[in-house]
């Protein structure tokens, strides 16, 4: 719902003043950036809006996919509601596979556009968010979501502990081995760009 200045101020009041707590008592309000997401994935999209998904394993980006609304999935990004899960190739940042539900596609269902070979804006950024937020969360495991703004460019959409294994099937591509070969490691590299440039050279999806 769009408010006049004025409208909103008197909202906001309200908040503050307890209006909308449970206990009548002076509350806060928390006012977030409204994200102008970044058109580029319109023809691959059913009204919703597209995130990459990038897990992170120890610091290093290990395996991504973009998460593709369709009609089924009602906008969402959900591949459990039906959304299309594309696998990235972290080395390029251009999608390699889709699956839908359980069975691998090529196009979009409702654009008919193809969704093979889409090259991701800002790829080399979005693999550092990745391995910065990982850091910074001190998650030893984790799915770093991001979305494109049009203006802002990437923006961290959510950390998720316990991000879903569809990727797997979304890359044609296990988890194991690349999380093997970086517990193998006799050190971990120190910083973020370290761990993007393993990631890139040794995690292709083929």
């Amino acid at each position: 719902m769009l408010m006049t200045p004025d409208e909103f101020n008197h909202h906001l009041s309200n908040a503050l003043s307890g209006l909308f707590s449970l206990g009548g008592q002076a509350d806060a309000v928390l006012i977030e950036y409204c994200v102008e997401f970044d058109p580029v994935f319109d023809h691959v999209s059913y009204r919703g809006v597209p995130d990459v998904r990038i897990i992170v394993f120890q610091g290093y980006p290990v395996m991504a996919m973009i998460r593709l609304p369709t009609r089924m999935s009602d906008g969402k990004a959900n591949l459990h509601q039906g959304a299309i899960g594309v696998g990235i190739d972290l080395p390029t940042g251009r999608t390699c596979k889709g699956v839908w539900g359980t069975e691998p596609v090529k196009e979009h269902p409702d654009t008919e556009h193809s969704i093979i070979g889409m090259e991701i804006p800002h790829w080399e950024e979005l693999m550092m968010i990745a391995a910065t937020a990982s850091e910074m969360s001190g998650l030893g495991y984790v799915g770093v979501d991001i979305v494109l703004d049009k203006h802002l460019g990437p923006m961290i959409l959510e950390l998720n502990a316990r991000p879903g294994l569809a990727i797997q099937i979304a890359n044609g591509n296990g988890l194991h081995h690349r999380l093997a070969r970086i517990e193998a490691l006799d050190k971990f590299a120190e910083t973020p760009a370290e761990r993007v440039a393993f990631a890139r050279e040794h995690f292709a999806t083929v």
